[in-house]
């Protein structure tokens, strides 16, 4: 009787199962094309985005040396583990979801009331209002979210060169022309000149009117960090013109010189003309955690006197659930005091690496910039191919890098290397390189 109740119990469990899994009979496929006319701006897309091309390439090496030791400095992806008390933020919010008393479902779209208070507080030192915090599963998410309520119509402007992302939305959004190939830009993009010879700042005074002006510091890819008076040189030009800054400030906490703001906000004015992108990503290694926060001033508004945030706020409620309540105890713990201990530690390794990788490419004789607040060190190549580099340095040292062409025009003749890496592989790819002949 025993054994006839297991075996009802298993058919019971598998026929369960089966209520779940596909059926294993293969459809007939056909190549039939539908009715539906395909988005015309994806067509105006080049080629594929910038990463997961470099993931094909590596991949592609490894298929023909199977036995190769790769190195990556390429993507920026953290690789120390996360924290002990950081951690244990995100083992206590799941485990509060497998009891009764403690069980939470859907939440604010915004976000945890104690979270947004905590990042308004702890992170900008109360200069913003909670209700201006909109918690997010990323800045990358959010700029595309942010591209969403700007719609179509508006003129954009880039630093070039400049994280893809942000030419990318635009173009799917419907905002450019298409690509001339001549300048390898996008027509209806406003493309701000960020190179040595202008200090990575651009010359704002001769730039044409945008509507919306994206700028990054400390800067992917180029390492540089804008300082408090190039910033408010920014802010001054962005209210003068009735334009909007989205600053991404994803590499604040790398910052360690005095005179480099970590906020936008920390610039008189900024509040009138700008919107903040923020993420855990960099801070506490949750690139595969995706927790980040995008700050909309109440003061902020469309020119018809309408806030920004409101329709944020819109764009939120309607297209996102709200940030995972889990990941977002583990937010709550990276801003308690001995997450933010933690946090300095974790960006310290990151900021000695970038100084080894520095310190070997200017000894084999380039001329190198960032590095110093920021992860990314950006190699002048001195008139040669960005992929050409990438190429040669990927097949004869198995060490992957990042071509600046990939970062826009303003890249080309440039190698970017990542500092997100275990310092032994710094050490080694510096070694490997230094055998190389780059003449």
């Amino acid at each position: 009787m025993t054994m006839l109740k297991s075996t009802a119990v298993a058919l019971a469990m598998l026929a369960s199962a089966s209520a779940f899994a596909p059926s294993t009979r293969r459809p007939t496929r056909h190549t039939v094309s539908m009715a539906v006319d395909r988005n015309p701006n994806f067509a105006k897309l080049q080629a594929g985005y910038l990463f997961p091309e470099i993931g094909r390439r590596r991949n592609a090496h490894l298929e023909k040396n199977p036995d190769a030791n790769i190195i990556s400095l390429g993507i920026g992806d953290t690789t120390m583990p996360i924290p002990d008390h950081i951690l244990s933020g995100l083992v206590g919010a799941a485990s509060e979801l497998g009891v009764k008393e403690t069980y939470s479902g859907y939440g604010a779209e915004q976000g945890k009331a104690g979270l947004r208070e905590k990042i308004a507080s702890k992170l900008y030192n109360d200069k913003i209002k909670p209700e201006e915090v909109f918690v997010s599963d990323g800045a990358k998410c959010d700029i595309a979210r942010l591209q969403m309520m700007f719609g179509s119509k508006v003129i954009s402007a880039v630093q070039d060169p400049s994280y893809p992302v942000y030419v990318d939305t635009s173009v799917m959004m419907g905002q450019t022309g298409t690509m001339d190939t001549d300048k390898s830009q996008f027509d209806n993009i406003v493309y701000m000149p960020c190179n040595p010879g202008n200090g990575f700042f651009p010359d704002l005074k001769s730039m044409p009117r945008a509507d919306v002006i994206y700028f990054c510091s400390p800067n992917n890819p180029t390492g540089a960090a804008a300082t408090k008076s190039q910033l408010t040189e920014l802010v001054k030009h962005a209210n003068e013109q009735g334009s909007i800054i989205v600053f991404d400030a994803a590499y604040a906490p790398f910052i360690r010189s005095d005179d480099v703001p970590k906020s936008i906000f920390e610039i008189p004015g900024a509040e009138t003309c700008s919107i903040e992108v923020n993420s855990f990503s960099k801070y506490a290694g949750f690139t595969g955690v995706r927790l980040g926060w995008t700050i909309v001033p109440s003061g902020l508004k469309f020119s018809d006197g309408s806030l920004v945030r409101d329709d944020y706020n819109r764009v939120m409620t309607t297209c996102f659930n709200g940030a995972s309540n889990v990941v977002q105890g583990g937010g709550m713990a990276c801003l308690d005091d001995a997450g933010l201990t933690e946090i300095n530690t974790l960006i310290d390794y990151y900021l000695e690496n970038a100084k080894i990788l520095k310190k070997g490419a200017e000894e084999m004789g380039f001329k190198v910039h960032g590095g110093d607040d920021a992860p990314y060190v950006f190699i002048d190549l001195e008139g040669k191919s960005s992929w050409d580099m990438f190429s040669k340095i990927l097949t004869e040292a198995d060490v992957v890098t990042i071509p600046g062409a990939g970062f826009g025009p303003g890249g080309e003749g440039f190698l970017r290397l990542s500092a997100f890496a275990p310092r032994d592989s710094c050490i080694e790819a510096i070694a490997r390189l230094k055998k190389l002949n780059f003449d």
